[in-house]
């Protein structure tokens, strides 16, 4: 099959809206067609020879033969084909009342023996399709009779395929041209019927008896028939003969997601009724109050295109109006109603009747079998005797929202806008009639979305008084306007900022005028209710907007509006959206709100904001910030000190040190940060030196754990002046006897009588004995000096090794007697004694091996080695009689230049610069002799004054490998 266009088109820039096009069959039909249907892409044509062509579009033209099961002289030609949209069930009817059934599965027609003698005009298929069988449909007949049957196929030859076929409704009015059906509620299961006839219109809507015992002859439609009286609408009849009637409906809707709106309506199918005066069209609304009204709403809301509207044919041009030809066909689709008289084809919009397309496309007297649309597919078709024509239609919606537009149906005008042009347009238009109707919020979003000039619009509202329609307009711009446009951006975000604080303000104050009022016997109470209410939506509402907006405010403008209406909630709210958390604390802080200030400390990591702050809270909540602080891991303990030595110089008298919060921060620091400045130490030192509580046990226990650890992160001079100041004694003698000042520290122990403390710092310089005697004498002379009694002090200095009695004597007082330390004395005379004896002792052993060392010298002189004949080097390996030789007490035997070479070897670059220096004066000769000698001398005592192989010298040579490259390595094979 080929397309060829036909009669042409608008010679526009855009495609037209209607065009037709031939379609070429690519092969010969010899008879003329009688019938024809399409649905769902295929094409059912039957020609006067009593066959059927069945074309499937979608499998490139497919073409399936059929031929009835019996003769057109048997059972008449065929006058009517019915297809269901889904192309699944086709009914035949012939002129003799012979009626055929063909699935689309099957290539055979089966004769339907309960329709024998039924002419069929009409069918209304089953809204529930496709199934395997028809289901429940109804059937016009030419006796005005509607006919309920159930059509199912079957391979059984005699069995018939209708289950039953039962007459539910008569129209007493001829023929039933159209009838259409579909279901409006599935519980309670509730259809609508619209039945057709020459001039009259039925509608029934209620309640169908749905899932009767089918098969049986029970129906579905019966009830319906029986117990709902419809809804009529009547055409006069014409005069003379009967004009062409049927019932159309539109085509399937497109997708959802193509057109979307909150007005469902206009995706309701329409209807057109082409009767006498001409196409009687509406929508077949689906909701109503009562189903039994639908019908007188469907058609109220219905209107009629009369014939004499259409333009003139070629036969009827120059006549009077009145000899119009009647309309011979016609067909819905989305938008449009196509009619067809005498060959010309004419389109016309169902919304405000406007002519869109007018057409001649068959030549006059041409016989045509009427316009078809395929449902599903949403294309349209023009069939004659001989030839097919497609009606193709390109953007039908292109002007509807024109239409709407002028018609007050804004919504629907603004969801067929597609170019932005046309959405503007319908949004201007909108706005202005909401504005005219004072529906000024709904104007606001409609005109925030277009470019109607922006001082006209925020001005219109201004005029009027209406704030909340501004504010609204404001929010919809600001959405618009791109992200680059940050100036204008910034601008409509502080008018709205300063338009929500008015609006608070108003509220506020019309609330508390009000609630006055009301309590002096007013009766604006139920007003006060309703501002109560509105108040927190409206903060809700300003709070989403900064928090979507944020970006677009400038905070210091914004802050200076928000401040100017003194809306203390709504700046602070402002200040956290933005993460100006400096601004919140200093607000809270400048109020001496403390414990809002601390809520807003915890939630920061900021460091710079716990050093700018610290101060003043730490003075106010130390506790609080102390707990903060210790949960923060960033932070610079040395920017903390000044506020910790602020709070300390205020509560130190008046908080127990146990309880000083500077102190306990300070100690966290240090054992669970273990930090080492010594800044942090210091300070901790200076509060601990400085409390007026005179117990030292937490700074003595903190240096003692310095000194435990092997650490002194602390400054030893400030710490001593700073104890030494506050009196500090223990902890004082402790940083002196750490910085190893044993005499200053027991001289400051002696100083405030703290003999004990001074023993034990004399007893620590153990390494030293005569500085530690020196210590005991400054303590003894002290105890001395404290006693009276001699007894005491002599046992308590007994505790030091060092001091004997006459080391004490000095110190006693010349009023002493002896007979007060008798025994001490008597106890040192003997131990002089014992020791007398032990050198004498010692002093013997000391003669004795004296002499014996002088016997061995003597021995020396007389000690001689013997060499034997054949001895060798112990480096060259040569014969050693050869030349001069040296040999060692351990038998060790070199030739003197080997020895040498040794020796320079090992004794490092001084020992071998000095021997080759010997050995080249001694070779040139020296003048003096006992010069010579005294230089050969010293070369012997260089060169043997040690073995090489034995002594230390041959540990130096441990690196060194025992077979080097000049060796045989052939000796030290494995």
């Amino acid at each position: 099959m080929a397309y060829n266009t036909v009669g042409g088109g608008q010679d526009d820039a855009a495609p037209p809206m209607f065009d037709v096009q031939k379609v070429q069959l690519r092969f010969d039909i010899s008879a003329d067609f009688v019938a024809a249907q399409v649905a769902n892409n295929v094409l059912v044509l039957a020609l006067s020879t009593g066959r059927i062509l069945r074309f499937d579009l979608d499998n490139d033209g497919d073409i399936d033969d059929i031929d009835l099961p019996k003769r057109p002289q048997e059972i008449g030609v065929i006058r009517k084909l019915f297809l269901d949209p889904t192309a699944s069930h086709l009914l035949i009817s012939t002129t003799a009342g012979e009626n055929f059934y063909l699935h689309s599965q099957s290539r055979q027609a089966k004769q339907l023996g309960k329709l024998k003698g039924v002419q069929v005009e009409a069918v209304g298929w089953n809204p529930s399709l496709p199934t395997a069988s028809t289901r429940e449909i109804l059937l016009g007949a030419s006796d005005g009779s509607v006919i309920e049957t159930f059509i199912e196929p079957h391979s059984e030859f005699l069995r018939n395929h209708e289950k039953y076929a039962r007459v539910v409704y008569n129209t007493q009015d001829g023929a039933v041209v159209g009838i259409y059906a579909d279901l409006l509620s599935t519980v309670p299961e509730t259809r609508r019927v619209l039945v057709a006839t020459q001039s009259k219109l039925l509608h029934f809507a209620g309640r169908s008896s749905g899932g009767g015992r089918r098969g049986e002859g029970s129906g579905t439609y019966a009830k319906l028939f029986e117990s709902e009286a419809p809804s009529i609408h009547e055409s006069p009849r014409a005069s003379g003969t009967n004009p062409p009637c049927l019932l159309a409906t539109s085509p399937d809707m497109p997708d959802a997601s193509q057109i979307q709106s909150p007005d469902a309506s206009h995706t309701d199918r329409t209807y057109a009724w082409l009767c006498a005066q001409g196409v009687f069209h509406g929508k077949l609304q689906t909701s109503a109050p009562d189903p039994a009204s639908l019908g007188r709403q469907v058609f109220a809301a219905s209107k009629l295109f009369a014939s004499s509207k259409l333009p003139p044919t070629q036969t009827s041009a120059g006549r009077n109006r009145a000899t119009q030809p009647p309309i011979s066909s016609a067909a819905l689709t989305q938008f449009h109603a196509l009619a067809l008289v005498e060959g010309r084809i004419t389109a016309f919009n169902r919304l405000d009747s406007s002519i869109v397309y007018n057409q001649q496309v068959l030549e006059p007297g041409q016989t045509n079998l009427g316009l078809f649309a395929d449902h599903q597919k949403r294309t349209y078709w023009l069939f004659t005797s001989q030839e097919i024509f497609e009606i193709v239609v390109t953007d039908e919606a292109r002007d509807i929202w024109k239409i709407l537009l002028k018609q007050g149906q804004y919504d629907l005008a603004q969801q067929y806008a597609k170019t932005g042009e046309q959405k503007d347009a319908v949004a201007s238009v909108t706005g202005d009639h909401l504005i005219s109707r004072g529906r000024f919020k709904e104007a606001a979003v409609v005109l925030g979305r277009s470019t109607k000039a922006f001082e006209d619009v925020a001005l219109s509202f201004i005029d009027h008084g209406e704030q909340d329609a501004l504010r609204q307009y404001l929010t919809v711009k600001l959405s618009t306007l791109k992200k680059d446009s940050t100036m204008q951006r910034i601008l409509l975000a502080s008018w709205l900022v300063e338009l929500y604080m008015a609006k608070l303000n108003q509220l506020d104050d019309t609330i508390s005028t009000k609630a006055e009022l009301a309590a002096t016997g007013g009766t604006a109470l139920a007003a006060a209710a309703d501002m109560t209410e509105q108040l927190p939506l409206v903060r809700n509402e300003f709070q989403n907007f900064v928090s979507k907006h944020k970006g677009d405010l400038d905070r210091k403008t914004t802050y200076e509006i928000i401040s100017a209406h003194g809306r203390e909630e709504e700046l602070l709210f402002f200040a956290n959206v933005v993460d100006d958390y400096d601004y919140v604390l200093s607000y809270w802080v400048q109020r001496e709100r403390w414990v809002e200030a601390m809520t807003v400390l915890k939630k920061q990591i900021e460091p710079q904001m716990f050093y700018r702050y610290s101060t003043v809270l730490m003075a106010h909540m130390p506790a609080e910030m102390v707990d903060i602080l210790m949960r923060q891991t960033d932070l610079d303990t040395k920017k903390i000190i000044p506020a910790l030595l602020n709070y300390n110089k205020t509560h130190a008298e008046s908080v127990p040190l146990r309880e000083n919060q500077a102190i306990r921060y300070l100690q966290y620091c240090i054992n669970h940060s273990h930090s080492t400045d010594p800044a942090v130490h210091n300070t901790l030192i200076s509060m601990y030196a400085a409390h007026p509580a005179n117990d030292e046990t937490a700074l003595l226990t903190y240096l003692e754990t310095q000194e435990s650890a092997h650490e002194q992160n602390y400054d030893a001079d400030f710490a001593l002046r700073l104890c030494i100041s506050h009196n500090r004694v223990q902890s004082a003698v402790h940083v002196y006897r750490t910085m190893s000042q044993y005499a200053s520290a027991v001289d400051l122990a002696l100083k405030h009588s703290q003999v004990t403390l001074a023993a034990s710092v004399a007893d620590q310089p153990s390494h030293d004995p005569a500085l530690r005697k020196k210590l005991w004498l400054k303590v003894a002379k002290k105890v001395i000096s404290q006693n009276t009694s001699i007894k005491p002090a002599i046992e308590f200095l007994k505790k030091c090794d060092l001091l004997r009695i006459e080391d004490l004597i000095p110190f006693f007082p010349d009023f002493v007697i002896i007979d007060d330390f008798k025994e001490e004395i008597c106890s040192a005379l003997e131990e002089y004694s014992r020791q007398i004896t032990q050198l004498k002792t010692a002093m013997d052993d000391s003669a004795l091996t004296a002499k014996n060392i002088a016997a061995d010298i003597s021995a020396l002189e007389s000690r001689y080695a013997i060499v034997e004949p054949g001895e060798r080097c112990w480096r060259c390996r040569l014969p050693l009689l050869q030349r001069q030789f040296f040999v060692f007490p351990c038998q060790h035997a070199f030739h003197a230049d080997c020895l040498g070479e040794s020796v320079m070897h090992v004794g490092g670059a001084a020992k071998a610069k000095r021997i080759k220096e010997l050995q080249r004066v001694i070779g040139r000769g020296v003048a003096v002799e006992s010069k010579r000698e005294a230089m050969a001398r010293e070369l012997d005592g260089l060169v043997a004054g040690a073995c090489v192989l034995c002594s230390e010298m041959a540990v130096k040579m441990v690196d060194e490998p025992f077979v080097t490259e000049k060796d045989d390595g052939g000796e030290w094979a494995v």
